[in-house]
């Protein structure tokens, strides 16, 4: 609850950069589209606040806002990516593929590979496809368990998201599949080779009519996508039975990032710093409103002065100083005959 007001103060400064990049840039918005997914998000962040002070149940009330944060912030997020196309730097698409042959990574032979493994190929389309549903069950798992981590789960991916858009928007890149030629046909893809052409088109002409029925993915480097798997597998280490599926699903998700997302692999790399940042700033977040409540708590606390008797390993008693006072009663006893 501590990072409540910090993530709507988040959702509201995106949403009045939003507008103001739609006042000032002429953009066409579907309005009607996007209005429907805000009042979803508004009912169950609504949900959440009544679960918070009216009917108290921090789970409950943990999943709701998570999940309704995590729908206004998305939609929020897509528009200002969109809006920045016009604004954004100059593509680096070749470098990234580059530096990957560097690294002795050469994507048209790793789709070929792919190509070749066609149950390998569909297992990373499926695991490439979970990221989502994984977001949605993993806010619902802490909400049961540390209602207090999905704030944290939800800024974490807010930042991560941010950072990313930042940093496409002064060098964007679309991935490998917007460089090379098409992958061998019949290969069962996640994004395929048109939706990169798609890309380099909305960023050379703009794009046009902006739509929560048509909205993609823009951003290259540093992959998103693999910056929400890395997240999923940090917020659940703390559960034993979800730890290890965790861990070992996400790696999956990274490994077929590339392949199923057209990634360059040097984007799957990006993510890790990225990441790291992220947790860094959440966790001081957090850790400075936590404090700060305490100490709060603390001061206004009674102070009680007793001394702790050890009486076996690990284990104290309290004891209370008597101390002997003269009582007026005893003085007026004592005068009597």
């Amino acid at each position: 609850m501590r990072l409540v007001p910090i993530l709507l103060i988040l959702a509201g400064l995106l949403a009045v950069v939003d507008g103001s990049l739609l006042a000032l840039g002429h953009f066409t918005l579907d309005v009607a589209g996007y209005l429907r997914l805000c009042l979803l998000a508004l009912v169950l962040l609504g949900a959440g606040h009544v679960y918070t002070s009216l009917r108290p149940d921090p789970r409950l009330a943990a999943m709701l806002f998570g999940t309704g944060f995590l729908c206004l912030f998305s939609l929020e997020a897509s528009i200002l990516n969109y809006l920045l196309l016009p604004h954004a730097g100059p593509r680096i698409d070749q470098a990234l593929a580059a530096l990957d042959r560097a690294m002795g990574f050469h994507w048209p032979a790793a789709m070929g590979f792919m190509a070749a493994h066609p149950l390998l190929n569909a297992a990373a389309l499926f695991v490439y496809s979970s990221m989502l549903p994984q977001v949605a069950l993993l806010t619902i798992v802490l909400g049961s368990t540390e209602p207090a981590r999905v704030y944290r789960f939800v800024l974490a991916i807010a930042l991560s998201a941010l950072a990313c858009i930042a940093v496409w928007s002064l060098a964007p890149s679309f991935g490998a599949f917007s460089v090379y030629p098409p992958p061998p046909s019949g290969m069962a893809l996640a994004l395929d080779w048109a939706y990169a052409q798609d890309l380099v088109r909305l960023l050379h002409d703009g794009p046009g009519l902006i739509s929560a029925h048509d909205a993609r993915g823009l951003i290259g480097f540093p992959s998103y996508h693999a910056g929400l798997a890395l997240l999923v597998i940090w917020f659940s280490w703390r559960n034993a039975w979800l730890r290890w599926p965790a861990l070992l699903l996400n790696l999956a998700v990274l490994a077929a990032t590339p392949v199923q997302g057209g990634h360059h692999l040097i984007d799957v790399l990006g993510a890790f710093p990225v990441t790291a940042v992220t947790l860094l700033i959440v966790a001081t977040l957090a850790r400075s409103h936590g404090d700060a409540k305490l100490a709060a708590l603390v001061n206004k606390g009674p102070r009680i002065s007793n001394d702790c008797v050890s009486t076996r390993p690990f284990c104290s008693e309290l004891k209370q100083k008597h101390e002997s006072r003269p009582v007026a009663i005893k003085a007026k006893l004592k005068a009597l005959p």
